[in-house]
């Protein structure tokens, strides 16, 4: 008991001031730091089952006072004391917690210059300073949301750019496409024109040449008709 009191490690202390309590409390005291060994298995001791922890050396019964203090413990924690143990629990331990956590939260008793001030006036200055990092984190959130929009709005507009840059582009060469096309066309027609008339003239000098033909073959027929039949050769 000394080693933990000489260490700064506080164990639970049964309280005395009870008559109900105060004799057992002040006996099982004396037993303090109490060397407690538990188990879950059962080995079989004589006759019967126990729950008991087995070693190579030996085995240490759990429910027995002469092996070890569980009995003792739970005499005292949950049979003698168990009333006491909630108590501290709620009225110490549950209240040291609730300070701590209140004190991370920013509630204290007393302000800065140790001056004393409810409970109200905590409230409504974390109220406030709540309500001051709120109107900061939206007005940093209206900012960055202006600033997106913005960004937005320049990427679509050189977006917009870039698609009038490809349209005009796109125009242009179809309008060079179509030029040449009509060109070509033109050039076609040319030479279509070019050569029907070609083709006319050849179709009448062929024309002209047949019925020369066809003129002379008369003729021909015609001059054989008018010779004498006394010039007839024999």
């Amino acid at each position: 008991m000394s080693e933990l009191v000489s260490n700064g490690v506080q164990i639970y202390q049964f309280p005395t001031d009870e008559e109900t309590v105060a004799e057992i409390n002040a006996t099982m005291s004396v037993h303090l730091p109490f060397a407690v060994v538990g188990s879950t298995e059962e080995v079989k001791i004589g006759n019967k089952m126990a729950k008991a922890r087995q070693y190579p050396w030996g085995v240490v019964q759990v429910e027995n006072e002469n092996h070890c203090d569980f009995v003792k413990l739970r005499e005292m924690l949950i049979r003698v004391n168990m009333e006491d143990l909630r108590e501290q629990t709620h009225t110490r331990h549950y209240e040291l917690y609730r300070r701590c956590k209140l004190e991370e939260m920013g509630f204290k008793d007393t302000d800065p210059d140790s001056k004393p001030f409810s409970l109200q006036e905590t409230y409504e200055a974390k109220r406030n300073e709540f309500l001051g990092e709120l109107q900061k984190k939206e007005d940093e959130m209206r900012q960055m949301f202006v600033m997106r929009v913005k960004e937005k709005e320049a990427e679509l507009k050189e977006a917009e750019k870039d698609l009038h840059e490809k349209f005009d582009h796109l125009k242009r060469t179809h309008q060079e496409e179509k030029k040449k096309v009509e060109d070509k066309k033109k050039e076609l027609e040319e030479e279509l024109n070019n050569f029907q008339k070609k083709k006319a003239a050849a179709q009448l000098l062929q024309s002209q040449a047949q019925q020369a033909g066809s003129q002379q073959t008369k003729k021909d027929k015609d001059k054989k008709k008018r010779v004498p039949s006394n010039f007839v050769e024999v």
